[in-house]
């Protein structure tokens, strides 16, 4: 084989990983990467729309080699690049002079005589947290002692203000066991705030992975929410990000499976329950939840994300157009450009969801990238049918669920396969689980 040639294959590969490992667990993601070449991982972390797990776990397992072609991927926008944000981004930032005599007077004593003792500094956090994360990060830009331990007491007994946690996210250097300790919110409320900044922000900066947010977040009904999380002007998930809070949400919620009773136990519970979901979850599949209190009544956010998270997808109408239109997914036009036009345009008409657009495009690696059906896009939140984006981000998690489960060799079969496969995803799910040729040119 040529040099050319291994070129391509490796490159082909790395583009069906990365779409890949859209829709893995945390370990199957691991174990992928660690079965790639240095060629093809080469190529994985110069894609183009790594999702932000995957950024987190190759800066987390991966080598240097790794790290440099990350640093230097210019498509990989908000992503946890190693020290932007971070330590390294911050250690230039000064605390502005205007703070400091309010800071001296808080202190009882001149900041510039000695480190902030730990006591010192969740005090001054406390009193400056609640108007965003700005006057935390000035405050942690002075000399300080962190004790982990104490924090992680402090917050357990009385969370800290959101903005403190946001900033201690960014700048602070924090054991993971603290990080996760700083994701739970106690009773805070979940509507007219901001409560969701510290759970994007650690997602962004590669404190954690959307699977371990999930696992990390209480109470329950704020990680119901964050796979739902209507638009903000302030901080929030990109539309890719969204996806993968969904995906990893879904996850968790998969021993429901369609049974409407346990989703309507799951809504009336969730308000009150002060755990994770996945032990929210556990409890619902039981039976083992004593009844709620009264006053613990789901809000229209929450019962709006249950709604969407639950699977009662919408059939489209049209009967003799739906079904050319779903033949056509599988004639390519005389152009790319034409194809994504038609495609669009029954979205539009509700001929075809996204859904549908997963099941049958093919080859199935394109059915795999929006941007081969819906058009490029210049920045990760750009795509204008968002909602067909999130649907067939959510069909293709049920599908390879389904098939693949959490085997990693089961996942590595398939990432070996799809680049040369010339059937649908479902047709080469089904070959991979069926053990026989998985040839889509045979």
């Amino acid at each position: 084989m040529s040099t050319a040639e291994e070129d391509r294959t490796s490159r082909r590969l790395a583009w069906c990983v990365a779409h890949l490992l859209r829709h893995a667990p945390d370990h199957v993601v691991t174990d992928m990467i660690g079965r790639l070449d240095r060629p093809t991982r080469k190529y994985l972390c110069r894609d183009e729309w790594l999702s932000a797990s995957t950024v987190t776990l190759l800066l987390r397992h991966g080598s240097g080699e790794d790290r440099h072609y990350i640093a230097r991927n210019p498509r990989v926008v908000g992503r946890p690049l190693p020290g932007l944000p971070g330590p390294t981004r911050y250690a230039r930032r000064r605390t502005p002079p205007e703070l400091l005599p309010v800071l001296r007077a808080e202190l009882g004593r001149d900041p510039d005589d000695g480190p902030l003792t730990a006591a010192e500094l969740i005090g001054l956090l406390r009193r400056h947290g609640r108007r965003g994360p700005r006057v935390p990060l000035d405050v942690l830009a002075l000399p300080y002692e962190a004790d982990p331990d104490l924090l992680r007491a402090e917050h357990a007994r009385l969370p800290l203000p959101v903005g403190s946690v946001e900033a201690l996210l960014m700048v602070a250097d924090l054991p993971p066991d603290s990080v996760h300790a700083l994701l739970a919110t106690g009773a805070q409320a979940t509507t007219g705030g901001s409560w969701h900044r510290p759970a994007v922000r650690a997602v962004r900066t590669g404190r954690v992975t959307h699977e371990e947010l999930v696992t990390h977040v209480v109470p329950a009904r704020h990680t119901l929410l964050l796979g739902h999380l209507p638009v903000r002007r302030s901080l929030r998930w990109t539309l890719p990000e969204q996806a993968g809070m969904q995906t990893a949400v879904q996850r968790a919620l998969r021993p429901l499976g369609d049974d409407p009773r346990l989703w309507a136990e799951l809504l009336r519970h969730a308000p009150g329950h002060p755990g994770p979901l996945p032990a929210l979850v556990a409890a619902v599949a039981d039976d083992a939840l004593p009844e709620p209190a009264a006053a613990d009544q789901p809000g229209p956010e929450l019962i709006r994300a249950v709604r969407h998270l639950a699977p009662t997808p919408a059939e489209p109408t049209g009967e003799v157009e739906r079904e050319l239109a779903l033949a056509s997914l599988a004639v390519p036009m005389d152009s790319a450009l034409e194809d994504i036009r038609w495609v669009r345009d029954c979205l539009d008409r509700g001929l075809l969801t996204g859904i549908d657009v997963v099941r049958f495009k093919l080859p199935a690696c394109w059915a795999l990238d929006e941007d081969h059906w819906l058009g490029d896009v210049d920045h990760p939140d750009r795509h204008d049918r968002p909602d067909a984006v999130l649907a067939a981000r959510a069909e293709a998690d049920r599908l390879f669920t389904a098939a693949l489960g959490e085997d990693p060799q089961a996942w590595w079969r398939t990432a070996r396969t799809l680049p040369e496969f010339a059937g649908t995803l479902p047709h080469l799910l089904l070959r991979v689980t069926e053990g026989g040729s998985v040839s889509g040119r045979s």
